[in-house]
Formats: structure tokens, sequence, C-alpha cells
């Protein structure tokens, strides 16, 4: 298809109306020209930030830049599979908690696949399942095309995770690794998410808590006071927006993971690699100069161990069931406020 066409993309779950006439993707229906979705880790670039300096000044610094984001996957889809160890772990844990349950789905979708690491395993674990591998990057479903295999093919969808172009109560399973750090602001996505589950469907997912990089950030904000990691939401704030958007009973745990390296430079190439740039949007557009570079490199050395330097990654898992029929719940004075009718265990298949 080419672009300006008034025409429909069929996505095997709902028809829905391409924008801007759509296109595909090697194949890969385009479902939009959004820019939220992706995979991998927020981090910093060769870039520095904007100071930040409180208030709403201080959350406008950090708001994401989603068409930077979008770019940055898209350059870093061919060097990604290679750099994403951390992502393939943390990939595969989330991946076994799904053997507790013995679902038969009939939908299932990989939000944020990227190089559709994850699509490939659960079409395989569910083999006679629809297995939609969405991502916003067209870039990363190309490299998940190569993931294909003759009889356990997944549909490829290039949209918005915030804006998802399927049909309301259409998924059974909604799976995503890493891709929620990316989503500015979470309520959005969880509700569109809710949307598109089933009532009795299933939602896992995994992404970065606070303490992700704090090493590189202490050691950039002695070097020159500027913000150069992104923001991660704290487990709590991640629980209390699932329930807002109206998800059933969330599960979530935290684990950390420590990866190490010979020096900073390597850090700072391993995330460029995944694409995980500083986006926020008070970041600066100059380049870094070899001084600044220089004090965040000496900064970050106290941090040595047995000859390496650490960077800590804290990853949140969770799990939660679709509505149930319920209604979201609204946050009042900060508190989620829940109807007393409401409270019940859903019946489960």
């Amino acid at each position: 298809m080419s672009g300006g066409e008034d025409t429909t993309l069929s996505v095997g779950i709902a028809t829905l109306p391409a924008a801007g006439g759509g296109s595909t993707v090697d194949g890969a229906h385009s479902a939009s020209g959004h820019d939220v979705g992706g995979a991998g880790i927020i981090g910093e670039s060769a870039s520095a930030g904007g100071h930040a300096k409180g208030g709403s000044q201080d959350a406008e610094a950090f708001r994401l830049d989603r068409p930077s984001i979008r770019t940055s996957f898209d350059r870093a889809s061919t060097s990604y599979e290679a750099a994403a160890v951390l992502q393939a772990r943390v990939n595969e844990e989330l991946m076994t908690r799904l053997e507790f349950f013995k679902f038969q789905p009939q939908v299932v979708l990989d939000l944020g696949t990227g190089t559709g690491r994850g699509a490939e395993e659960l079409k395989r674990r569910y083999r006679r399942a629809l297995v939609v591998a969405l991502d916003m990057a067209p870039g990363m479903l190309r490299e998940a095309n190569k993931r294909q295999h003759l009889f356990r093919r997944f549909e490829r969808v290039c949209a918005d995770a915030m804006r998802l172009p399927f049909a309301d109560s259409s998924v059974d399973v909604v799976f995503s690794s890493l891709m929620l750090q990316w989503c500015d602001p979470l309520d959005v996505t969880f509700a569109e998410i809710r949307r598109v589950l089933k009532p009795e469907g299933f939602f896992a997912f995994s992404t970065f808590g606070p303490d992700t990089l704090k090493e590189l950030r202490a050691a950039w904000a002695e070097a020159d006071g500027y913000n150069h990691v992104n923001q991660f939401v704290d487990m709590h704030d991640v629980g209390e927006a699932l329930v807002r958007a109206g998800l059933v009973e969330p599960v979530l745990d935290v684990d950390r993971i420590q990866l190490t390296y010979a020096d900073t430079l390597g850090l700072m190439r391993d995330l460029k690699a995944i694409g995980a740039h500083n986006v926020t949007e008070g970041r600066s557009r100059g380049l870094m100069g070899r001084a600044r570079l220089a004090r965040v490199q000496a900064a970050y050395e106290p941090y040595r161990r047995d000859g390496r330097l650490p960077a800590t990654y804290e990853v949140i898992y969770g799990a939660t069931w679709g509505s149930a029929g319920r209604a979201g719940a609204p946050a009042v004075g900060g508190e989620v406020r829940i109807s007393p009718n409401a409270i019940r265990r859903p019946t489960r298949r």
C-alpha cells in the first residue's frame, strides 16, 4: 500500500483505518504514524540534558520526546540484539511467569516487541493463537520478521502503544517486556490495554524502577548537574495506575540486576546500541565535549569494584487481569476509590 490512499488495514483482530492512508513495512501492517511503543531501556546518550528546576518545570524537563524515541529505536534496530543482554534476560524471566497459567488464548499481543524475541516464543507456546507483534519502530519490525518460522508465523503491526489499533475486548493475553518506561503518562497506556483486553484476559509486563542506572545518574549530576538519565516510575505508582485503569488484582515485585563494565564508555556504547538515548524534552541538543565526558568518567570511578564499574537496573515485574466488567477507579485527592460492590474475585477460565 502507498501513502495517500483511503484504505483499510486488516490486522487479524480488528479492521482499522490507516492513519494518513497507511503503509506497510516489509509486509508489516502500519496502523498509525505515532510514536510510542518500542522495546529496550531508557538511558544515556552522548548529548547532555537540561537543568531540572523543580515543580512543573521539572516534570516538563523529563517529559519524553516521542518522535525521538521512535527515531532512536529505528536507527538501533540492527545493533539492538547483540547489545540487549539485559533485555533478553528480563524477557525470559517474564515469559516463565506465564507457565503458572494454563492459557489457551485465541489472540496474544506482544506490546513493544522490539526485534520479536517475545513474539517468537509466544507463538511457540500458543501455536493455535493469533500472535501480534506491535512496535512503533519499522526497523525493529523488519528485524522481528527474521524470527518467523514456516508454521509458526506471527503478525507484525507498526502502531502506537497509547493508541492501540484493536477492537475493544479483543485480546486474551497482553505481554509487554521493558516497554512501559517509554509511555508517558502510564495511565493512557493502561487504559488502552484495559480496553483491548478481554474482561478475563491477562496482562504480564516488566518495566524499570527509579534505581535504574542510579550510578550513571549520580555521576552526571556531579559532572554538570544536568538530567541525562530519564525518570522511572516507582512500583507503587505503577500499581496505582493499574487500579485506576480498572485492571484487577495487580501483583508486582522488584528484582535488581547489576551489569558491570570495564569503563563508562562501554556502558554508553551499549545504551546507544539498543537505542536507549536520553530523549527528555529538557535535554541539550548540543554535542558533549571531552571535558564534560572526562568529568562524568571521573565521577563514576568511585563506584568501581573488583576492577569493574557497575550499572544497576531495578526491574519491576507485574501481572494483572482484565477489568472483569468493572469500571476504572478515579483517583481522588491522591487516593484510588473503589466501590465495595466492585470488590470480587473474577471467575477464571
